[in-house]
């Protein structure tokens, strides 16, 4: 009878410690990265894509609702995994407007952005983050193909996104010098030392305050403690190494005209990150600028195509563009589904929700948002069609992403209830 061969033998034998992905001769067992095994495969994800310059609705939308919808023109690429998708219109984010401005408020749902008082929320991915981190080597991936970032700290600001996949990979894949892994060990140890020094501040004053500003400082204290742990899996993360992978050190694209190029390249490091179970949250801010791009038949800027005013000339190139982005959406979400883990794809664990802020990208609008969610364990395979006069809001959308990651929703500042008709299998 021939012997079980399980994951956690396999590294061993390997002499790496997280990421290789699971192979049908070790059975349902499998090592994740926060170090636990499970019979059953169960580690879910969170993907979310922006396109900046929006999507030219006319060719995104299905003409009917439900699940006998005729396929359109975007969505012809991905055809062949219609039961892994859903089709959403009529959504916006309520009160969320300013054109351009209003990317920022995609993953918050934070009214008015583009007023001089705004004030960012917490992003659903930084949310998650906060809860579930902890379990990977990186809590999340913040990455931007073009400018901007789509993730937002809990005061409301902008986490600076990673544009360089030669960047990316190197942080994913390859070790540090000695000189580097001892720096970052010296790092996380003077956080330690910090937290001791405040535990110990704050147990003097404890003695002298009342029950309410005790209750207060309490809080306070857990929260301290919260980050004492997850300096500690800093220091465990640091003295492991990072997962092999069969491939180089990508080089990356600096002619932003390439966008085939630049965007293929990106989601193949996603796609890495995912696997390797490197983190389980990541947002990526899409291309999208004045460039002209690349493409056969495309000879105006890209931007300029965005606002077309109907022009059916600037349309038809429009159209040339945003289809070469959805053909390589395709690419990733079939990568992800012929990847196995355990009895499911990594696209059945992965949520992911690609879309725009602006609606109707030509006149700045930020109503009837186009938005395609893909992957996860619900009952795909619809065009969910919405009244946009009476529509839910697009963070009801984020919310059933967070339940889907088994995580409390009432922190999510824009609501706590899950969009109606994206059941659960």
């Amino acid at each position: 009878m021939r012997s079980r061969l399980t994951r956690r033998s396999f590294l061993r034998t390997a002499g790496v410690s997280i990421g290789l992905p699971l192979l049908g001769s070790m059975g349902a067992s499998r090592l994740f990265a926060d170090g636990s095994s499970a019979e059953a495969t169960d580690v879910r994800r969170l993907l979310a894509i922006s396109a900046p310059l929006g999507i030219h609705t006319p060719n995104f939308f299905p003409q009917t609702s439900g699940r006998g919808y005729q396929i359109s023109p975007y969505l012809k690429p991905m055809e062949g995994l219609r039961d892994k998708f859903t089709v959403i219109s009529g959504l916006k984010h309520p009160n969320v407007d300013g054109g351009h401005s209003a990317e920022t408020s995609f993953l918050t749902g934070a009214a008015h952005p583009g007023q001089p008082s705004f004030q960012n929320t917490i992003s659903v991915d930084q949310l998650a983050a906060e809860q579930i981190g902890f379990k990977t080597r990186f809590g999340s991936l913040t990455l931007a193909v073009g400018s901007s970032s789509l993730s937002y700290t809990r005061s409301g600001v902008k986490i600076p996104a990673e544009r360089s996949p030669a960047k990316l990979f190197s942080k994913l894949f390859l070790d540090g010098s000695p000189q580097e892994k001892e720096k970052q060990m010296r790092r996380t140890e003077d956080g330690q030392s910090i937290m001791d020094l405040v535990q110990d501040q704050t147990r003097s004053i404890n003695k002298n305050i009342g029950k309410e500003d005790n209750q207060t400082l309490d809080q306070y204290l857990t929260s301290v403690r919260e980050l004492e742990q997850r300096l500690v899996l800093a220091e465990d993360w640091a003295k492991r190494s990072k997962p092999h992978v069969d491939r180089k050190v990508p080089d990356d694209v600096k002619d932003v005209s390439m966008l085939t190029e630049r965007l293929s390249l990106m989601y193949e490091m996603i796609f890495l990150a995912i696997q390797t179970d490197s983190t389980r949250l990541i947002t990526l801010m899409g291309p999208g600028g004045n460039e002209v791009v690349q493409l056969k038949g495309v000879n105006d800027g890209w931007h300029n195509l965005s606002h077309h005013g109907r022009d059916p000339d600037k349309i038809a190139m429009l159209s040339i563009i945003e289809f070469e982005e959805m053909r390589l959406l395709a690419e990733l979400l079939r990568k992800l589904e012929n990847a196995k883990e355990g009895d499911r794809s990594l696209l059945d664990q992965t949520a992911i929700m690609f879309g725009s802020s602006l609606g109707n990208a030509s006149s700045h609008n930020n109503s009837n948002l186009p938005i395609l969610a893909a992957g996860g364990h619900f009952r795909h395979g619809q065009h969910l069609a919405f009244d946009p006069e009476k529509a839910p809001p697009l963070c009801n959308l984020l919310v059933s992403y967070l339940q889907f990651l088994g995580l409390e929703t009432d922190q999510f500042s824009s609501g706590n209830s899950t969009l109606t008709g994206l059941d659960f299998v």
